[in-house]
């Protein structure tokens, strides 16, 4: 079994904004498939299962992600290594992807919650979403909307992500690391 997860915030408030990036990403892949929901209040999560792949959209808010990803974790017995988190990235320019093991959780509080829970060694892919230019405003900017621009741009990034999880199913993540990553602009 694979966990798949995208980090957000729940509540259509925040549905388009930096922060959910892995929310969508998780609801393009999931558009298309036939997949069934999976529901148990335990979880506190979106969970659509199809063939050996959970996609999860945890439902804490992203402060307390950890929680929910521990519980289906734990339920389904899920080792690290099959576990992908999808987030946003604050340091890297917008449009870029990178993929890691392990590591610091950068300042981002999702991912602080889930390396509180279940250690750091699972898979992240990182998706740059740029810096506000006050670095004293990084909650509002991570809660706003992209812009018109960069909404754009996003179904090629989500797309070029979904091939890369399904690269990272079938081969190493060193491979993906030098197939997939993408070194956007500032």
């Amino acid at each position: 079994m694979n966990l798949i997860s995208g980090l957000g915030n729940p509540g259509d408030k925040y549905k388009k904004t930096r922060h959910n990036i892995g929310f969508l990403v998780i609801d393009k892949i999931t558009n298309n498939l036939s997949s069934s929901n999976i529901n148990n209040s335990n979880f506190q999560a979106d969970i659509q299962k199809y063939a050996s792949n959970l996609y999860v959209k945890p439902q804490t808010f992203m402060n307390l992600s950890g929680e929910s990803i521990l519980s289906i974790v734990d339920y389904y017995d899920i080792p690290n290594e099959n576990i992908i988190i999808i987030h946003d990235d604050l340091d890297l320019p917008f449009g870029a992807v990178k993929f890691k093991i392990g590591g610091g959780h950068g300042g981002h509080n999702g991912l602080r919650s889930i390396d509180s829970h279940i250690g750091k060694d699972y898979i992240r892919i990182r998706i740059g979403i740029g810096k506000p230019e006050n670095k004293g405003d990084v909650a509002n900017y991570v809660l706003s909307d992209f812009t018109k621009e960069e909404f754009l741009q996003l179904d090629d990034i989500i797309d070029h992500v979904i091939d890369s999880i399904e690269a990272l199913q079938k081969t190493s993540i060193e491979e993906v690391k030098s197939t997939f990553t993408i070194k956007a602009k500032n």
